[in-house]
């Protein structure tokens, strides 16, 4: 378990571009044959990934951090499949996801297993979690199953669809809430005009890019940003504070996560364009 301890809004703008990577970006993730985890004092969020190959991968507590016996004990978590087809069994119970399946995990929930149908076309399971303070009901949500929204428009770059799968009145969960954000051919912007939200913490990773692409993710206050170039398949990390845009070479897809005391997808700080520096 890789532990993050990050800074706060004003320390931060001191620090180099290299000194903000180790904090908030995660550019190690789906490892064959390897569960990877990453623990962040941004609302004791967890960000990993599991790539089974021939024997299936266990989900465990690491109980210096976590000091549970397993890792949902006092967790929610939420799945999405950006690989082949695979499976989770979660306390016994199967669920088959096809690429940009969605499972949210309830709390409670003793055993957690991944695995894939082919080792030569394995699945990429990436995760989210954060604490839970009550057990809601383990959930499969499908690409084809995830509310819609179709917005932006070609004339900006910006033209993409949103797919929620964990939301309220779509599944019920504490704090998580998460999804997927696939950029049409031609547009290459995410997120602007920006936005914070003070009341809770976002984590954003990046896939279905080429190996020669890369995408420029804007991060920090929004009267002085910085950018970290991020390539196909690692995230980063936002605390409330911080803005969370992103532009790339080509389209993209990018999974958003987010955690604290507001659930409502709605629920943003917007900044004026003018206002960024």
């Amino acid at each position: 378990m890789d532990v993050r301890f990050t800074t706060d809004k004003n320390s931060y703008k001191r620090m180099t571009t290299d000194e903000l990577k180790k904090l908030y970006l995660i550019d190690s993730l789906f490892h064959p044959d390897t569960v990877t985890m990453v623990y962040s004092d941004i609302d004791r969020s967890i960000t990993g990934s599991a790539v089974p190959l021939v024997a299936p991968l266990q989900l465990l507590s690491s109980k210096k951090e976590m000091a549970a016996e397993y890792f949902t004990e006092r967790r929610e978590l939420g799945i999405i499949n950006i690989g082949a087809a695979g499976t989770v069994v979660a306390d016994g119970v199967r669920y088959d996801l096809q690429n940009k399946d969605g499972l949210y995990v309830g709390r409670g929930t003793k055993t957690i297993e991944f695995s894939s149908s082919s080792p030569d076309a394995p699945a990429k399971f990436y995760f989210v979690s954060y604490p839970a303070h009550t057990a809601y009901p383990t959930t499969k949500v499908s690409l084809r199953d995830a509310d819609e929204v179709h917005i932006g428009n070609k004339k900006d770059a910006n033209d993409r669809i949103i797919h929620k799968y964990f939301q309220p009145g779509k599944v019920s969960t504490c704090q998580i809430a998460m999804g997927l954000t696939e950029l049409q051919e031609g547009s290459v912007w995410n997120t602007m005009p920006v936005h914070t939200h003070q009341r809770r913490s976002e984590v954003y990773m990046y896939f279905d890019m080429d190996e020669d692409q890369v995408l420029f993710h804007f991060f920090g206050d929004p009267t002085e940003t910085r950018h970290f170039v991020m390539r196909n398949g690692q995230a980063v990390l936002s605390p409330s504070w911080s803005i969370h845009s992103g532009v790339a070479t080509r389209n993209y897809t990018f999974i958003w996560a987010m955690g604290g005391e507001n659930q409502s997808y709605d629920d943003m700080d917007w900044v004026a364009m003018q206002d960024l520096n």
